[in-house]
């Protein structure tokens, strides 16, 4: 038979939270955003700096692998606007409030830690651990603190001001050393400083070209890697390009590149990809920004040579192309034989970056694989040599600001479980649970759940013409309190879980009988959970998420409860005239650096 939930375990509810559990750092989104609901936005500004660190960058920039999880987008078409909800706690908090919150910094301990880098990752793990006595030495070739975050997100995303802002809390912590504009060309000389923990944050830092490309070595002046070009950019080296200018490039980088250029003078501006439109990498809201702008992009086109003329670039040959798919979606590009040419005056490539470790010697004990790509435990992101981690995208090759995140939590923790003499840093410390319940009156909750019939709002952009002319005017302006409290409402409030007591249970079915979307039956059990799926009042059809299941009742039933379809109502438990149902708050935090005692 189907054995009985084990509702305590702390993973099991934590899954049904889809958003959290879908977040790289697992932010306990649905608590934040009900802080926002009640103007408590310091509060939720907290809630998101504990666990993603970066609540104003990532309200603007994050991938949001939360929103496709979000309960809300199974019940309509668009989810929850949680990242721009992020972003309203960041605008709206009390800065004197928040410092005043920030944690204090214990003695130094004696211990010395390198990080090599300073984006995103490393400025985490300078979080986690400067508050705990260790004493951070941070180096990057950068003149300030950001790492890809300043480098390679335009202005126009990300302001400078909310940047420097975020980045300042970390590095204004205490006991963090900052060696900034200091290239680091040898980690041999870095290990030599004797430091008790080295870790390597230096990101995926190398475009990729196209170098054996007809025409590419005439053409070399006019043809720029996307990630150096942004770069360039931002740090103002580069202030104009090019009136024709073709991007080669379906991902975010791209996106960033074309918009960037008809800020700096570019008038007849295309990305070129050789993907379909729908296949492209970059996010759709980036996609969406750049037709907006009227960038136009072209699908299915491979580059096959560049044009030049007396020694200058003057276009670029491509090939068009067919996407086929076989029976397991695995695609095939089949040329057409037709090709097109496109004038143009400088080309920026943004078709992916890889890791490049040069300056990093290969006697220290440090292990590559065939790819040229550390070798490391993947739970700690420890090296071959015991005191050198490696985090972001450094470890395991290209991802987001928000999996850099949680890359430095990570390390974070195994540097202080190492630096402790633990043996095994593998053994993590469990997260932090609890819950409680919400119960106020017979038909009364403490928190509100009578859920928002609007569809997702919309962000106001500030006017084109403003944007276009000046590369630091921010395009999207965000919710506004108003705005940020109508989105709120539409959460489900997932976060707030129905529990179920055997004992009180009188089998009346009155809780069947209300429940709006059939999850909760009253069936015999089944030898098999494929079966017992299919034999509920609504078949359980996502095996991706779990059943409840109770043990055995009077009349020898278990109830089930298909947590995939539960909209957190809190009908159930309002029907229920024994109170066998209640709704519990759930509050799941990963464990940070420090919290390594609770595994003692």
């Amino acid at each position: 038979m189907v054995k009985p939930t084990d509702i305590k375990n702390p993973e099991y509810f934590h899954k049904v939270v889809d958003c959290q559990w879908a977040c790289p750092a697992h932010t306990p989104v649905p608590e934040y955003i009900r802080l926002i609901a009640e103007e408590r936005y310091t509060d939720a500004y907290m809630v998101n700096w504990i666990s993603n660190v970066f609540p104003g960058i990532l309200g603007r920039t994050c991938d949001r692998p939360c929103e496709p999880a979000c309960r809300r987008g199974r019940v309509e078409k668009e989810p929850v606007a949680i990242c721009r909800l992020k972003r309203v706690a960041a605008d709206n908090m009390s800065d004197s409030d928040f410092e005043r919150r920030l944690p204090k910094i214990a003695p130094p301990n004696g211990k010395r830690i390198a990080l090599i880098g300073a984006g995103p990752a490393s400025l985490t793990i300078a979080r986690d651990l400067s508050p705990l006595g260790y004493s951070i030495d941070i180096y990057d070739d950068q003149p300030i603190g950001g790492g890809m975050m300043r480098s390679q997100i335009p202005a126009f995303r990300l302001p400078e001001e909310v940047l420097n802002k975020e980045v300042n809390y970390i590095l204004n912590l205490g006991l963090i050393n900052k060696h900034f504009q200091t290239y680091v060309s040898s980690l041999k000389e870095i290990l030599a400083k004797k430091y008790d923990a080295v870790v390597v944050g230096t990101g995926a830092p190398r475009g990729r070209d196209l170098p054996k490309m007809p025409g590419r070595q005439e053409a070399k002046a006019n043809i720029h890697i996307g990630i150096d070009w942004l770069s360039s950019v931002a740090f103002g080296h580069t202030k104009s390009i090019g009136k024709k200018v073709l991007v080669l490039g379906g991902g975010n980088t791209a996106m960033d590149c074309c918009r960037t250029s008809i800020r700096l003078g570019g008038s007849d501006v295309k990305v070129v990809v050789r993907s379909p439109f729908q296949d492209m990498k970059a996010s759709p809201w980036e996609k969406e920004d750049a037709m907006r702008e009227g960038i136009p992009i072209h699908d299915n086109h491979s580059p096959k040579e560049f044009i030049t003329k007396n020694g200058k670039l003057v276009a670029v040959k491509f090939e068009i192309v067919k996407a086929f798919y076989d029976e397991n979606g695995k695609r095939t590009l089949k040329p057409t034989g037709e090709t097109v040419e496109f004038p143009c005056d400088d080309v920026l490539m943004a078709i992916g970056q890889e890791n490049s470790f040069p300056w990093i010697e290969r006697d220290l004990g440090i292990e590559f694989d065939e790819w040229d790509m550390p070798v490391l435990n993947k739970q700690s992101f420890q090296s071959a040599l015991p005191h050198v981690f490696f985090a972001g995208d450094a470890a395991f090759g290209p991802e987001n600001i928000i999996t850099a995140v949680a890359h430095g939590h990570e390390v974070g923790v195994s540097i202080d479980l190492f630096l402790n003499g633990e043996d095994t840093i593998e053994d993590r410390p469990p997260p932090i649970m609890k819950s409680w319940s919400q119960k106020m009156g017979i038909h009364e909750w403490s928190y509100d759940n009578q859920i928002s019939p609007d569809e997702r709002y919309l962000v106001e952009h500030a006017k084109l013409s403003n944007c276009l002319d000046d590369i630091k005017t921010e395009v999207e302006l965000g919710f506004t309190k108003k705005q940020g409290f109508e989105e709120a409402q539409r959460c489900f409030n997932c976060d707030v879980q129905t529990i179920f007591t055997e004992n009180k249970c009188i089998e009346c079915d009155a809780c069947v009988d209300i429940c709006p979307t059939d999850c909760i039956s009253f069936v015999p059990n089944e030898k098999d959970e494929g079966q017992l799926r299919q034999n509920l009042t609504g078949p359980a059809n996502n095996t991706a998420q779990d059943l409840m299941v109770s043990g055995n009742l009077a009349t020898n039933r278990v109830m089930v409860k298909d947590e995939d379809v539960c909209l957190h109502c809190g009908l159930c438990a309002e029907r229920c005239p024994t109170a066998a149902w209640d709704m519990q708050k759930f509050i799941y935090q990963t464990a940070k650096a420090g919290d390594a005692k609770c595994k003692k």
